[in-house]
Order: C-alpha cells, then sequence, then structure tokens
C-alpha cells in the first residue's frame, strides 16, 4: 500500500510550538485574567468580548498573520465563513480533482459555489485548470488528503497558484495544525481555516486565520451576541492550542511504532498496513478477510471507540478503531469490508495491538 502522509513534527518541535503558543498568550493576557473565565458579549468599542478578542490576537501572532477570529460551527463553520468572505453566490471555485470532503461540498451547495477540478499532485494540470477556466474566482485546498495516492506539497500548490493567477486561497487546515511544521497562511495562502474541537478546545469553535481584509469581512457577519465566541470559549481555545502539539506528536511516535511492528507480523490476519492522512494522520489495516465490520465490532467490546467525536478531541483519549474515511470509500465503496483506520489517540502502543490482535482474533 503506497502512501504519502504528511511529515509529522517531531516531538521537540512540538515542544517548541507549545512554548511559542505561551509565550504569545503572555503577551497579550495578565496572569490575573488567564486565571479567569473571560468576558461575555458585545462589549465596546470593538462588538466582541475583550478576552476574545485578546485571544484571537494571540493565535494571529502565533501563526505570524494579520488577523485570527473565532467563529461557531468548527471546522465546517471556519471554512464556510472563509468561502463567504472570499466569494460570491454562483462564483466558480478551484478544487482537487478528488470526492468533496461532505461538509465542504454542502457548504458548496449553500453558497451556490460551482466547482472546476484540477490535479493538485499536477503543477501542469493546476495551471492549465487557471488558465483555461478565467472564470475562477478562488481556490480550496484541503492540506491534510483527500485520497490514499495524494502527493501534493502544500506549498508547491500554493506557490503554483500565485505565479499563475493572483486569486484568494483558502486552505481546509483541519486534521494538519499542530502536526505540521507550518500551515497554509505561513505558506503564502490567504486563510488557514480549522476546527479547534480537534485540537483539545470547546465543541463547535472554528478558527479563521490569515488576511485582515477577509477576515474584516467575516467580523461583519458577526455583529450578534449570540454570534460571538465568548470570552471563557476563547480561553478554553488557548489551552487546547497549548496541549495539542505534544500530545499529538507523542501520538504520531505511537502510530509508528505500531506500524512497524505490524510490518514484523506481531499481528497474524493483516495483508497490508500503512500510515496515511485519512483525513487524520492514522494507521490503515488491510485485513485479509473481509471481515473489517465485525473486527470493529470487537474492538469496541475491547474498549476501543467505534466513532470520532470530534476527530482527535478532548474527549478521544482510547484509542479509535473505524471505517476508512468517507472520502476514501467514496472512490472505492468496497474498502468498507477489507480496511480498517485506528487511531491510537492518547494509547500506547501495546495497548493498540492488543485490541488489534484480539479483535481480529475473535471475528474470525
Amino acid at each position: 500500500m503506497k502512501a504519502y502522509p504528511l511529515q509529522s513534527i517531531s516531538l521537540e518541535e512540538a515542544k517548541k510550538k507549545q512554548f511559542r503558543m505561551i509565550d504569545c498568550i503572555t503577551t497579550h493576557f495578565t496572569g490575573c485574567e488567564i486565571l479567569s473565565r473571560g468576558d461575555l458579549g458585545v462589549r465596546q468599542p470593538d462588538n466582541q468580548p475583550l478576552t476574545t478578542k485578546k485571544a484571537e490576537a494571540a493565535v494571529a501572532d502565533f501563526f505570524g498573520c494579520e488577523e485570527a477570529i473565532m467563529v461557531r460551527g468548527a471546522g465546517t463553520g471556519a471554512i464556510r465563513y472563509a468561502l463567504a468572505a472570499v466569494l460570491k453566490a454562483n462564483d466558480t471555485i478551484l478544487v482537487h480533482k478528488a470526492p468533496i470532503y461532505s461538509t465542504t461540498k454542502t457548504s458548496f451547495e449553500m453558497l451556490g459555489l460551482k466547482p472546476v477540478e484540477a490535479d493538485f499532485n499536477s503543477e501542469e494540470e493546476i495551471t492549465k485548470a487557471l488558465k483555461e477556466n478565467t472564470e475562477i474566482k478562488a481556490v480550496l485546498i484541503q492540506h491534510s488528503r483527500q485520497q490514499i495516492e495524494d502527493s501534493y506539497e502544500l506549498e508547491k500548490v500554493i506557490k503554483t497558484i500565485k505565479a499563475t493567477r493572483d486569486l484568494p486561497i483558502i486552505i481546509d487546515e483541519n486534521y494538519a495544525v499542530m502536526k505540521t511544521a507550518k500551515i497554509g497562511c505561513e505558506m503564502g495562502a490567504d486563510l488557514s481555516c480549522f476546527s479547534a474541537f480537534k485540537l483539545q478546545g470547546p465543541e463547535g469553535i472554528g478558527l479563521v486565520v490569515g488576511k485582515k481584509e477577509y477576515i474584516d469581512r467575516i467580523r461583519k457577519m458577526h455583529y450578534s451576541g449570540g454570534c460571538q465566541t465568548q470570552g471563557h470559549e476563547a480561553l478554553d481555545v488557548l489551552r487546547g492550542l497549548v496541549n495539542a502539539p505534544v500530545s499529538l506528536a507523542i501520538q504520531a511516535e505511537v502510530s509508528n511504532e505500531v506500524l512497524e511492528r505490524l510490518k514484523n507480523n506481531e499481528v497474524q490476519g493483516i495483508k497490508d498496513a500503512a500510515i496515511v492522512n485519512a483525513q487524520s494522520k492514522v494507521l490503515i489495516v488491510e485485513l485479509e478477510k473481509e471481515n473489517a465490520r465485525e473486527v470493529l465490532k470487537q474492538a469496541e467490546k475491547l474498549g476501543a471507540l467505534p466513532n470520532p467525536v470530534g476527530s482527535e478531541s478532548r474527549y478521544e483519549i482510547v484509542p479509535l478503531f473505524y471505517k476508512v474515511s468517507g472520502t476514501f470509500l467514496a472512490k472505492d465503496p468496497a474498502l468498507i469490508d477489507k480496511m480498517i483506520r485506528i487511531n491510537p489517540n492518547r494509547a500506547g502502543a501495546d495497548t493498540v495491538i492488543r485490541i488489534l490482535k484480539e479483535s481480529i482474533e475473535r471475528a474470525a
């Protein structure tokens, strides 16, 4: 099984991200403010809680971008607001030639956007699509993989687009933030969008970071108090961003150890295994028997999560044993019976191996 997963940062690099996040927080908050639960509502003159404003400034500093905003709707909401800030109804947008993530597809339908496809694994195809389709007004790129064979490097794709046409680029950063060295807005993209819930933050809060021009438009969509991310939620976002890098780096180390042990035939009944981004970085295990659904049932009885909550949210501490992603199944529905995906979450390799081995034995 050939795959091209995103390059995870090391534990040492993750520690540096943690320390940098703390440094950014201390430049915007006093110690007493950090120990509070923040303020609420549409405080003037900025029409938002002061705590949220400070938290957004800390996030913008961390990513070295002009502005950041916290929005409702988690990662999906962040992408939807970014699309609305950059495009108008019925505009045309360039996307990768692959199944579009389901909630992103819904956003396209809601906004009446017309997608044009190009294979982002080919710089020539990107350039050709942009030159031939002059009606394209923006580009959406998913940092993580949409299919197993995807191998494109995000920074190269961004540079290719910008060298061909000066269009706004939106990056779906879900499953990549605090795992990779850089996100899109640090590579020249206009906006990066991601879920705080996937980074041990509160439910339902997403972030858009990047150019002030577009984020100012999103702020105008958040006039009412009910739209605002409240102060206590903003502080919880920061706490998640502090804790996420190191825990995710440990998780990546565990995945590598499990893969090595599977390649050494420690568990019988496995045909192949690989680490892929689907969408979070996980182990994909291909079984010798087409009994993946039964293996998953047995894994749940042995303590594994049967489904994600927010994909690496603060609630997901035990390993996840689950079907392969919807975008993978859209391309090949037969994978539902052949493959499973495993995310160690906070577990060690011994626990993952034990549950997998016993699940396969019970399913047989």
